[in-house]
């Protein structure tokens, strides 16, 4: 008796899902942001809540999502074959783990402390990210994980709480990290859309 072999070839894909981490991260750092840069609107109990919400869906739920897809897509199918896109890969199902852990601390009113000693791997992760980018002559995405880097310095900073003035600076400085690469993530998500759906040559 014979077995027979079915073997399925997949085709390549041009269609690389990175719009939708690129949307969920800016989402979620245009909401954080200026919360922290600007005091509005104030934190309370009902802030906390709804900004909670956000972080575990747009920024932790999406970049998950994205980053699964992509590592499927790699290591499965073959659908994509560029290879920094593993470190995409990575970096989207951490950062949005990570998220999930924000949002929920944000939501249950956990302590914030403990995100200044987590802000250390995740800065070293953002540094491999600008490090794999920059090398392969990929400066938007390279110049998205030095703003990544920016914003973990600056948290770990914020996060520490033992002065409160000193605190208060880093969180403004965290603020504006977090609107300033939130913006370039909406860029970033432009140049996905229109570079994939109507052959626009956005750099990306």
């Amino acid at each position: 008796m014979s077995l027979a072999t079915t073997v399925v070839n997949f085709e390549p894909s041009a269609f690389v899902p990175l719009a939708l981490g690129f949307f969920g991260l800016g989402t979620g750092y245009l909401i954080y942001g200026p919360e922290e840069l600007a005091g509005y609107p104030q934190r309370d109990r009902k802030v906390d809540i709804t900004t909670g919400l956000w972080g575990i869906w747009m920024p932790g739920f999406l970049q998950f999502i994205t980053g699964i897809l992509l590592f499927v897509g790699l290591t499965w199918f073959d659908s994509f074959t560029a290879k920094p896109l593993y470190m995409a890969a990575v970096a989207f199902t951490a950062y949005g783990v990570h998220w999930w852990a924000l949002g929920m601390g944000r939501l249950f009113g956990g302590d914030s402390r403990p995100n200044a000693f987590m802000s250390i791997p995740f800065l070293v992760l953002s540094v491999l990210g600008a490090v794999v980018f920059f090398g392969a002559d990929d400066n938007p995405v390279g110049g998205l994980f030095v703003g990544l880097s920016l914003v973990y310095i600056c948290d770990f900073f914020a996060s520490l709480g033992s002065a409160r003035l000193r605190s208060a600076i880093w969180e403004r400085l965290l603020g504006l990290a977090h609107v300033a690469t939130g913006l370039w993530l909406m860029y970033l998500t432009t140049a996905a859309v229109l570079n994939f759906s109507r052959g626009f040559d956005l750099p990306l």
